[in-house]
């Protein structure tokens, strides 16, 4: 007996021997399939004169499949098998009249048969049709290794001169000289189709990669075939039982989670960690669970370190009570004579509470109404910080009145009128006015802490800038007088 030979027997066996276990069964596969051969030469003109001449054969295969589960989910399988493959193919050449005169032959037929002994091995996904896993749709994809049992030709002639029909069969000859048969094959094999419980209907596709044949040119012979298998596994499969289900896969059952559809934990019954204040900050990790607040406070409200109502991000004065409109700092005293701005009539003057956070006037009016006048005949020269000549008698009055009233203070305001707006000239000249009486006082003796001088332009206006006379009375100073 042949090694090959001894190696399939003990192959065929031990497959048979693995229909005794519990999870892997042994089926009967055969079917009919087209059967052709894929050459590929150099010889010039063969692909127009003479592949035309080839034709496919029909052949069978039939053998026995293990079906071996590679996983507990009964998706993956592998299945070796061993099976009797019939091959070939089929050339054929009618001459009409004048070329079978020319060549003696009116028809050449010849008929290619190769049987081998294969050796499948498939990688099987299927794709289950029903809870149990009888019923799937699978697809199969692997490699094959054949060996050559047997294998003829046969050929069929009628000659034109003598009007003679032959037919002659001739075994193959194996080896690995020219014209002779390699004793194996290697290729790949693919299948696709449906189970129905034992029942097994599918599709068949095989090629071989190695050349079968050697002749006496350069060239390559390859097996194809495609075809369908009927089968039938001899033994019930094991039924399969799905584990408890979990939808969400957060290792918790569905009959023991509460949200099946939303991965938990198991110390939540399977649901989400909770956020009871519905913040974004899940319990675990929220300081304060049933208030809502940000991530940054884990969890928790804006603190208002001193209480005011503005929270943190917001008050500037986080350890000082204030007020929101102050950015949560307490009211501002501008002039720190005791009244916040809020309730100082004279925020940049330091008042008295009694009078609203402005100076008490002691002053009498009719030495107001006096200063007033005098302000009014302080006069410049047209355009100019310069003053006019009649404005020193005004001036010295001024003089003398501050000088005999040390505790009075004096704001010098300088006022325009819109002439020059455009040029933004009023307010520079407007300042420099207020402070050239500012320094002829100071000249005068007058401490310059008691004056301050400011220059408005033509922003506050008196009178219409649209009438000369209006004009007139906007070009002006005014001396504010308050008790120190």
């Amino acid at each position: 007996m042949t090694k090959p030979k001894r190696f399939l027997i003990v192959l065929l066996v031990s497959i048979a021997s693995l229909n005794a276990s519990a999870q892997v069964r042994l089926g009967l596969f055969g079917g009919p399939h087209s059967s052709s051969i894929i050459e590929k030469n150099d010889i010039p003109g063969w692909d127009t004169t003479t592949k035309k001449h080839y034709t496919s054969s029909t052949g069978i295969h039939i053998g026995v499949l293990a079906d071996i589960p590679l996983g507990p989910k009964h998706r993956f399988f592998f299945q070796p098998g061993i099976n009797y493959s019939a091959r070939g193919n089929k050339y054929a050449v009618k001459n009409d009249s004048a070329n079978a005169v020319l060549s003696d032959t009116v028809y050449y037929n010849k008929t290619l048969n190769i049987n081998y002994i294969e050796i499948p091995f498939y990688f099987t996904y299927k794709l289950p049709l029903t809870a149990s896993h009888k019923s799937s749709f699978f697809i199969s994809a692997g490699p094959y290794f054949a060996f050559y049992y047997n294998g003829k030709t046969n050929v069929e002639s009628l000659t034109k001169a003598n009007n003679k029909y032959s037919s002659n069969t001739t075994d193959l000859a194996t080896g690995k000289t020219t014209g002779q048969y390699n004793t194996y094959d290697v290729g790949a094999n693919a299948r696709a189709g449906f189970e129905l419980g034992s029942f097994v209907l599918n599709g068949y596709f095989s090629r071989g990669v190695t050349s079968f044949y050697n002749a006496s040119y350069k060239g390559t012979f390859n097996h194809q075939m495609v075809g369908g298998s009927i089968g039938f596994w001899l033994s019930k499969a094991e039924t399969y039982k799905a584990g408890p289900k979990d939808t969400d896969k957060d290792g918790v059952t569905d009959e023991l989670d509460l949200c099946p559809k939303q991965p938990g934990l198991a110390k939540y019954n399977g649901c989400p960690i909770p956020d009871t204040d519905h913040d974004g900050v899940n319990d675990e990790e929220d300081s304060c669970k049933r208030v809502a607040g940000l991530a940054r406070y884990h969890g928790c409200p804006i603190p208002d370190s001193d209480g005011d109502g503005v929270n943190d991000d917001q008050d500037s004065c986080k350890n000082v009570a204030g007020s929101a409109k102050y950015h949560g700092c307490p009211i501002p005293d501008t002039d720190h004579d005791g009244v916040n701005d809020d309730d100082d009539k004279c925020p940049a003057v330091i008042g008295s509470t009694a009078n609203h956070g402005c100076p008490l006037d002691t002053i009498k009016q009719e030495t107001r109404e006096r200063i007033k006048r005098t302000a009014q005949k302080i006069l410049f020269v047209t355009g100019k910080a310069e003053l006019s000549a009649t404005s020193f008698t005004s001036l010295n009055e001024l003089t003398a009145l501050l000088a005999a009233h040390p505790s009075w203070k004096v704001t010098i305001e300088g006022h325009t009128d819109n002439i020059q707006r455009a040029a933004g000239n009023n307010q520079v000249l407007s300042q420099k006015r207020a402070d050239v009486i500012k320094q002829y006082l100071v000249n005068k003796g007058i401490a310059a802490g008691r004056l301050t001088s400011v220059g408005y332009g033509d922003t506050r206006p008196i009178a219409d800038n649209n009438t000369a006379a209006g004009r007139t009375m906007n070009r002006r100073v005014e001396i504010v007088v308050t008790e120190q």
